[in-house]
């Protein structure tokens, strides 16, 4: 829950191929379709005006959407109106743009030798070449037609389009209403950006794979329009059985550990605990400091320190802005933190009332979850998730519809994903510390708990540095915010996380000096290989055409995207969850081996990591087809190398 650096609980499923008799069967219950099963027709490709080759697989009821499948075993789905027969279309051959006389504009800009045009929109073209990449860079060097995508921005403002000198005097050589049509399709990009979406091309395709230009359409379907989101087919989590089991066992299942670690002996022998009366859980002062805390972090997320970030393109090929001022937050808090402490504050309240500090949490992500699934169904289409809007209402409450939820510029998720729980996970050590001293009766805080603050500071810490990185995340890209990530983002990071240091606190384990060298060495590993590898991965993302970047090695995709074969991604698929991995194990073992649950975070994030690695797996397969094959023979090994 939270982040893979920020990654903490966060998909889609290959959907198998129709068949011929299927169909048939299928036509007795169903109204006729316009393209049955086996039909081979032009497809569009989304955020394009392109058309390949494609054959039906099937046509969904409920979602009015047709699957179809691509030469290089791409599957997609596409609207009926995205979708047309092989009569009408005109192949482009090389011959007729060359026909063309030299002194028209627009018949130079298509050569792919020109650039003179697309230079005015040079920035912007690297933008959107970014936000198609996936995750890894197509390299300087390996940069052919064959690969490379040119960006055409279309314009949708027909009055902007219209005040374009160039396109003033084009229009005026061109006799007849479709090319006047297609002059307007190619305007520059004018000064309000939000009002473009991305149109990709490849400049040469491959030879089974050709585009075919459609007939010029008429000037009201040039109109570009933002595909509003489907209806979620693929569930996650158990799907609808499984989000009603893990609201009633996440939250649960949190307060016993808790009511656990509080006993004198924490083994698997003695769980569950016993429950002690109602009123324990409850506390009015727990539920003020917590709501002090969150609007505490709220300020300091609001104040005009830090940058602006862009996130990565939405659907409408809109960017929002991100205030990133994670590190300044920390230390404000910090230093709050700090003053009141000097002013006689006893932080040990916290560990002697944990249990009341998480249910008062637990109540405001709840109730805050409502609030989200409230304003969701008063959300336009185009801005729900495409993987919370199934229609069924528990379902969508717990894995959340609205992808970005905001106040104005005040994002829900991203100041959830960050802040409260995240930072609030640095302040419960630290209180953890004070306690075992006052408890223990000691003048400074034992060598396991410093290991522990100090690796777990560090991650909080780098993550707020690079904060922009989050905005590349599964979590903040596609997955929408509902109790999943509310209750994960509030609850589960600061209540969970800090079971290491809780546990401490009543059950000391003396180290020695090599055992803490050597548990610091492995920290050491594990933090280089995480963030080596998130920093390879989020600098291409950003900006694929850097040239510090050119020597690395990808695989193109018929998507226009590229998968990362070389660096730490050349050595397994997530080289990220291995470095993670590895500082969960330098997290653990401060701990000892004489009790299970302070091993607890390690097995979690295991199965987490897997269950995560296998939505890519599917997701890949899925919008990769036959490239995803290639990588997987490429790089065999998933998390950790010779073993899984």
């Amino acid at each position: 829950m939270g982040n893979s650096h920020q990654s903490r609980f966060s998909t889609d499923i290959h959907i198998p191929y129709g068949t011929q008799q299927a169909s048939q069967e299928r036509s007795v219950t169903m109204p006729a379709t316009k393209y049955q099963t086996g039909d081979t027709v032009m497809g569009r490709w989304p955020g394009s005006s392109l058309y390949y080759e494609v054959k039906v697989l099937r046509f969904d009821t409920r979602s009015h959407l047709y699957t179809v499948i691509y030469k290089d075993g791409t599957e997609l789905e596409l609207r009926e109106q995205d979708i047309k027969t092989a009569s009408g279309f005109q192949t482009r051959s090389r011959s007729r743009s060359r026909s063309r006389s030299p002194g028209r504009r627009r018949s130079r800009s298509r050569s792919p030798a020109r650039t003179t045009r697309r230079s005015s929109s040079r920035t912007a073209a690297a933008v959107a070449a970014a936000a198609i990449t996936e995750s890894a860079p197509s390299t300087r060097r390996d940069i052919k037609l064959k690969d490379t995508l040119e960006v055409r921005l279309t314009q949708e403002d027909t009055k902007a389009a219209e005040n374009n000198s160039n396109n003033k005097h084009e229009k005026k050589e061109e006799n007849n209403t479709a090319s006047k049509v297609n002059e307007k399709s190619e305007a520059k990009v004018e000064a309000e950006p939000v009002k473009n979406r991305y149109n990709l091309r490849r400049r040469k395709d491959d030879g089974d794979a050709k585009p075919a230009e459609s007939q010029p359409e008429q000037p009201e379907d040039k109109e570009a329009t933002v595909a509003a989101a489907p209806a979620s087919t693929s569930l996650d989590f158990g799907g609808k059985i499984g989000a009603y089991f893990w609201l009633l066992f996440l939250p649960a299942w949190v307060l016993f550990v808790i009511l656990q670690v509080n006993l004198e002996d924490p083994s698997l022998a003695n769980f569950p605990p016993q429950l002690p009366p109602l009123e324990a859980f409850w506390d009015a002062q727990a539920l003020g400091f917590v709501i002090l805390w969150i609007l505490f972090q709220a300020l300091l997320h609001v104040l005009p320190v830090g940058k602006l970030s862009e996130g990565m393109p939405l659907r409408s090929g809109e960017r929002l802005k991100y205030r990133t001022n994670g590190l300044f937050a920390i230390v404000a808090s910090a230093a709050a933190v700090a003053a009141a402490v000097y002013q006689g504050v006893d932080l040990t309240y916290i560990h002697s009332r944990f249990l009341q500090l998480a249910t008062a949490t637990l109540l405001i992500s709840v109730l805050l979850s409502i609030y989200l699934y409230t304003r969701s169904r008063y959300a336009p289409s185009d801005q729900l998730a495409l993987g919370g809007n199934s229609g069924n209402l528990v379902y969508d409450f717990f894995k959340g519809r609205e992808l970005n939820p905001r106040i104005k510029s005040f994002d829900l998720k991203f100041f959830c994903e960050m802040r409260p729980g995240l930072i609030g996970w640095c302040l419960i050590n630290f209180a953890m510390a004070l306690a075992e001293m006052k408890n223990q009766g000691l003048d400074a805080p034992s060598y396991a708990m410093i290991l522990v603050n100090l690796f777990q500071l560090l991650y909080v810490v780098d993550g707020l540095w690079n904060e922009e990185a989050i905005l590349t995340t599964m979590d903040l890209m596609h997955d929408g915010f509902g109790f999943m990530l509310a209750f994960g983002d509030l609850v589960w990071v600061p209540f969970t996380y800090t079971l290491q240091a809780y546990y401490l606190v009543g059950h000391p384990n003396p180290l020695s000096l090599p055992a803490v060298a050597a548990i610091v060495i492995l920290k050491l590993a594990g933090f280089y290989i995480f963030r080596k590898s998130n920093s390879e991965k989020n600098a291409f993302r950003r900006n694929p055409s850097d040239p510090k970047l050119s020597h690395l090695k990808t695989i193109p995709t018929a998507t226009g995207k590229s998968l990362l074969v070389s660096g730490w991604w050349g050595v397994v698929r997530h080289p990220n969850y291995l470095g993670d991995l590895i500082m969960a194990l330098a997290w653990s073992l401060p701990c000892g081996f004489n009790h299970l649950l302070p091993w607890y975070y390690m097995i979690y994030f295991i199965i987490l990591l897997v269950h995560r690695d296998s939505r890519d797996m599917s997701d890949c397969r899925r919008k990769y087809g036959s490239a995803w094959d290639k990588y997987c023979r490429t790089v065999p090994y998933r998390i950790i190398p010779r073993v899984y």
